[in-house]
């Protein structure tokens, strides 16, 4: 039964990173004719604002993997993200576990 749990949790994670993704629906392209991107963040505001303030701006450096959308981007970051979490997490659950059994240990000895 627990191996069909863990299944089914797996399958609902991955309809929750893919359903929002597959049924957002685009706006419509912006005056220009250009399509406008959905989940834009503060990096790709910045990039516009050093182009306007500086036309002849070369960066001195380029990205390893450039994300095929925004949307891809957006989930790359979020899943950065909960990994983060998930290690800081961890590694406070481990902590207070061992601070834990430390005091347990020190009480049995002391008695």
């Amino acid at each position: 039964m627990k191996r069909y749990q863990n299944i089914l949790l797996l399958v609902a994670v991955a309809a929750l990173v893919a359903l929002p993704l597959w049924l957002v629906k685009r706006p419509a392209a912006g005056m220009n004719g250009t399509q406008a991107e959905i989940f834009v963040g503060a990096d790709d505001k910045a990039t516009d604002l050093i182009g306007r303030i500086d036309p002849h701006y070369k960066p001195w450096a380029k990205p390893l993997l450039q994300p095929p959308s925004g949307e891809i981007s957006s989930l790359l970051f979020a899943l950065q993200a909960a990994l983060g979490a998930g290690f800081i997490g961890y590694y406070l659950g481990v902590s207070t576990t061992r601070a834990a059994m430390r005091r347990e240990v020190d009480t049995e000895s002391r008695c």
